[in-house]
């Protein structure tokens, strides 16, 4: 590799990271392909606690694909095995296992949405589940696993400390599932291991375990927790300030510009490779254009280049106050009006999606965030014939048509 390629090497690699363990992580990472001669093994161990992915999960995604461009083997493990203990990191009580078959559920559908980031080439990609290892240890085995870290060392890790200093209870499996995750490298024989900052202490573990049993410690990188569309609260599903990655690229690109100004680099730098001193320009003079080039950019990543003309159009066509012409369709059944051939406007918000429950769709309502027909809807209590399709309107940006079932 040319000293031109290797700054470029580094600097791709140092975007973006949040920790390197050892300091001198990038340099070794190179140093250490070239005397093997072969490929690193670079280990991303993913819970399956969630089937859709967001971009936040995506920052650690490509920074491994970063590292499968330069010519290193990505190993993705489905942690199908150690989800069935519950990752304690972050969390102020133990968390509820899963069973084996809910998180192999969900790990068919995080590799499908993790390979549209990810080269799928068999030659820089390997797809593990840590069932494959962790299953066949014996009592034995998990006494000599177990037998590589002190109480002491796990205490120091924050949430415990936090949990023990607090009188929570701490149960003796949660102090295994560290010890797995570093098994996981011993099994791969890792020699860089990927994580989000959370993780960081997990990694350490692993470099741990792996000097006891003889490989050399891998180095460790980990990647920052990407904050919401609400600025403040870690993205999160659940939370509902997410950008999914297999939204569609209308939806993609209205979140996008949602972002708030102050986050704007940052989600430049983690979910990009725009140039960040124009992007950075560009919002000093104009914010609403910078926001433009990064949303145009999520969609090229995620869809290509062909829907993003489509997407922007459709955005501005909106926040003019038009209605637009494609959107979701839902196909109401028959079964589901009353004998008066009616059905109740909270039970259609359901069925459109706009709402969770009765209760939240109510709450729309009360809060003017329904409108039928560009019209708003008043009367939590309302009914509708649906003789003919209705345009369903959430808030400024969320459509869905709603026609019945005639069959």
């Amino acid at each position: 590799m040319q000293d031109s390629e290797t700054q470029e090497a580094k600097a791709l690699l140092r975007r973006g990271a949040d920790a390197i363990v050892p300091s001198d992580g990038v340099d070794e990472v190179l140093a250490r392909a070239a005397e093997a001669g072969r490929p690193l093994r670079v280990k991303l161990g993913v819970d399956p606690s969630s089937a859709d992915l967001h971009v936040g999960h995506a920052v650690v995604l490509r920074k491994m694909r970063q590292f499968q461009d330069l010519g290193h083997t990505a190993v993705l493990i489905v942690g199908d095995f150690t989800a069935t203990i519950g990752d304690p990191s972050g969390r102020s009580k133990t968390r509820p296992a899963l069973t084996l078959e809910e998180t192999r559920a969900n790990g068919r559908t995080y590799v499908a949405q993790a390979t549209r980031i990810l080269d799928r080439d068999p030659a820089s990609l390997e797809i593990r589940h840590n069932s494959e290892w962790l299953e066949s240890l014996d009592f034995g085995d998990v006494v000599r696993l177990a037998s590589t870290y002190t109480v002491a060392r796990m205490l120091e890790r924050d949430d415990f400390t936090k949990r023990y200093a607090g009188g929570v209870p701490i149960s003796v499996h949660e102090f295994l599932y560290p010890l797995a995750q570093a098994y996981d490298s011993v099994a791969v024989q890792a020699d860089v291991e990927l994580g989000g900052t959370d993780q960081l202490f997990n990694l350490l573990v692993g470099r741990d375990v792996q000097r006891a049993y003889g490989q050399p410690p891998q180095i460790a990188l980990t990647t920052p927790l990407l904050e919401g569309l609400d600025g403040k609260q870690k993205m999160s599903k659940s939370l509902g300030n997410v950008i999914g990655i297999a939204e569609p690229p209308e939806d993609m690109f209205r979140k996008a510009m949602q972002v708030p100004d102050e986050l704007l680099l940052r989600y430049a730098e983690l979910c990009t490779l725009l140039p960040l001193d124009d992007l950075a320009a560009q919002a000093a003079r104009d914010p609403v254009a910078a926001h433009r080039v990064l949303a145009r950019e999520l969609v090229r990543i995620y869809h290509d280049d062909a829907p993003i003309e489509a997407a922007e159009r459709r955005y501005d066509a909106v926040a003019r106050g038009e209605m637009p012409t494609d959107m979701p369709e839902v196909v109401v059944p028959a079964d589901a009006f009353g004998e008066d051939g009616r059905i109740g406007v909270l039970r259609l918000a359901v069925l459109a999606g706009h709402a969770g429950s009765n209760g939240e769709a109510r709450r729309l309502i009360e809060n003017r965030g329904l409108r039928l027909d560009g019209q708003p809807i008043d009367d939590p209590r309302s009914f509708v014939a649906l003789s003919a399709p209705v345009v369903l309107q959430r808030g400024k940006d969320a459509f869905v048509r709603l026609r019945r079932d005639r069959a």
